[in-house]
């Protein structure tokens, strides 16, 4: 039986902010790991090595690396064979569980937030300057995908991979005027790679696209999180009180949080 992946992305982060990750992550799920990472960042790529990671290295700067990840982990897939692939965020993730112990329905799964994308200005603004009104108006009534965790097998996150890449190249970010006549970045597009995430998971452009809710899916995304409850071993627990495998932004809500990161941090030996 072929092996399960997981896909990160690490530019510009310091190893502190990663351990949480990679120790909670290796506590639970022994098969393969895939970071891409600075070509600097040799402190970063010897810790990662001594818990069985490969590394992409890259030139990239840390500001374009949310839109050319896509292709950098579609190339390192070509030749291998993989059951299922997690692709998700590294400085704001940490696990409860192997976060492939689950009987996921769909080929591809997209996990969703607890807000709706018409009331949410950042996902708002991101596929107007995207797409345009006209799309936002589609896909305004429908709840958020999370960018930052999704789940499926290997075809199916290879077909994400590509309509990604397709579509952040046909439906650019617009910068503001003030951006294009002084030729900087407009920091408003940062995280704009939502916009097509979303429009790929709404139109349901890949055949078996399925959707869990925030409230009771095996993943939560804490940001809108509309209940944050935790069972006597810290662990962050849904609506039907199992343990969510993967939990992602907790740094969003420190208040609540705290308790449990410091629990964790002691746990796995993290200063």
């Amino acid at each position: 039986m072929n092996k399960n992946l997981v896909l990160t992305a690490a530019i510009g982060f310091q190893l502190s902010q990663l351990q949480l990750f990679i120790k909670s992550l290796r506590k639970y799920y022994k098969d393969e790991i895939c970071f891409i990472i600075g070509s600097k960042d040799l402190e970063i790529e010897n810790e990662l090595k001594k818990y069985s990671c490969a590394c992409i290295k890259t030139n990239i700067d840390k500001r374009d690396i949310q839109l050319k990840r896509y292709k950098i982990f579609l190339d390192f897939l070509i030749g291998k064979k993989f059951n299922k692939i997690l692709f998700c965020d590294s400085r704001d993730v940490y696990f409860q569980s192997n976060p492939f112990d689950y009987p996921y329905k769909g080929s591809i799964n997209f996990f969703l937030e607890d807000k709706k994308i018409k009331d949410c200005r950042f996902n708002s603004e991101w596929i107007v300057k995207t797409y345009g009104k006209k799309i936002l108006e589609e896909l305004s009534e429908k709840i958020i995908s999370c960018g930052g965790t999704i789940l499926g097998n290997q075809n199916s996150i290879e077909k994400f991979l590509r309509l990604m890449i397709d579509e952040t190249s046909k439906h650019k970010f617009k910068k503001r005027l003030k951006y294009i006549l002084t030729f900087r970045r407009d920091k408003g597009g940062r995280g704009s790679d939502q916009a097509h995430g979303n429009f790929i998971a709404h139109r349901k452009l890949i055949e078996g696209s399925f959707f869990y809710t925030n409230a009771d899916g095996p993943i939560a995304t804490v940001y809108h999180l509309g209940q944050i409850r935790f069972n006597k071993n810290h662990q962050l627990i849904n609506s039907q009180e199992e343990p969510y495998l993967v939990v992602h932004q907790f740094d969003k809500k420190w208040e609540y949080f705290l308790n449990a990161i410091n629990y964790l941090k002691k746990k796995f030996k993290i200063s």
